[in-house]
């Protein structure tokens, strides 16, 4: 297995190591955005795998026609046609602009990505983790059903995934909120706008999307939640829930945190999150099989990462 980590100094830290590894970490997260806004506006797909930027162009692109849909739709235009591609364009680059919604979509196509890889590597099912089968069985009514719920989101997310696609409602709050925002900016009638605005707020519930499901789920397991920082055991989904809470970081940035690149985010938000290092050491073995921990990782406590993850710049979110 190669090192993880190079060291930058004549016998360095583990904590050196790691902090300059999170830094180097910080300034790509940095660069994503203007990344994908470029890629998107362009054909040039070069610098991000073409899989992920062709996914990223097909959910913007979904977003963009939910929202002229609603419009279309409060206009009585009747059967729906397809929209003129300037209009379709229009709406993509004002969505584009918002940083923190591209990068939820760029997270949302990681997490796939890393699912599917995971199928293949190690039969890990993307829709039924052995974890949510044993919630379903819950004898808790409320657990089960939950669970159940979580099921079905799951089962569409990875179906939408597949399309390319990402429903306005299963956004979080605040990037529904980006939505509505650029709904309000077309050009249209102000009472067209706001009927369309009123049809696309209607039905949405933060609590009932997969992530919202996902988020109760792992909150309401109490210290039986550690099970779900066991990727194998929990899936991805959940996985990076648990992960994203007991470290207290963005779950965007802990989606990516699980791709090459961020390895020194990923080794720190385990150990912040209260996982052991040689179940840390377990998990990249799942994830980066071909990785090893820095030496000395297992000197470094719960506390000491958190401190580490929080100085970076990015530890707040994206």
């Amino acid at each position: 297995m190669s090192e993880m980590f190079a060291p930058a100094r004549p016998e360095p830290t583990v904590e050196d190591v790691l902090r300059d590894e999170l830094a180097q970490g910080d300034a790509v997260i940095g660069t994503i955005a203007p990344i994908l806004r470029h890629l998107l506006a362009n054909d040039d797909q070069s610098l991000f795998n073409d899989e992920v930027v062709a996914r990223v162009r097909g959910m913007v692109d979904h977003l963009a026609r939910q929202v002229l849909d609603a419009v279309e739709d409060a206009q009585g235009a009747g059967a729906r046609h397809d929209h003129d591609p300037a209009a379709v364009d229009q709406v993509i680059a004002t969505l584009v602009e918002r940083a923190a919604l591209l990068n939820h979509i760029h997270a949302q196509a990681l997490e796939f990505q890393l699912g599917e890889r995971l199928q293949a590597r190690i039969a890990l099912d993307p829709v039924l983790s052995p974890l949510l089968q044993a919630l379903i069985a819950s004898p808790d009514s409320t657990t089960a059903a939950s669970a159940m719920a979580l099921l079905a989101a799951q089962a569409r997310y990875v179906q939408a995934q597949r399309r390319m696609q990402l429903p306005v409602g299963e956004l979080p709050a605040d990037l529904f909120h980006a939505i509505l925002q650029t709904v309000r900016g077309l050009e249209a009638e102000p009472e067209v706008l706001a009927q369309a605005e009123a049809a696309i707020r209607t039905g949405y519930d933060e609590g009932r999307s997969r992530l919202g499901l996902m988020a109760r789920l792992v909150m309401s397991m109490g210290g039986g939640a550690t099970a779900a920082l066991d990727l194998s055991h929990a899936g991805v989904g959940l996985f990076l829930t648990a992960l994203s809470l007991g470290a207290g970081q963005d779950r965007d940035l802990t989606a990516l945190a699980a791709h090459e690149g961020q390895l020194a985010r990923l080794a720190l938000a385990l150990r912040a999150a209260g996982v052991r290092p040689e179940n840390v050491e377990e998990q990249f073995l799942a994830i980066h099989p071909d990785v090893s921990l820095p030496e000395g990782f297992e000197t470094l406590g719960a506390d000491r990462a958190a401190a580490l993850l929080a100085r970076s710049f990015a530890g707040a979110g994206r």
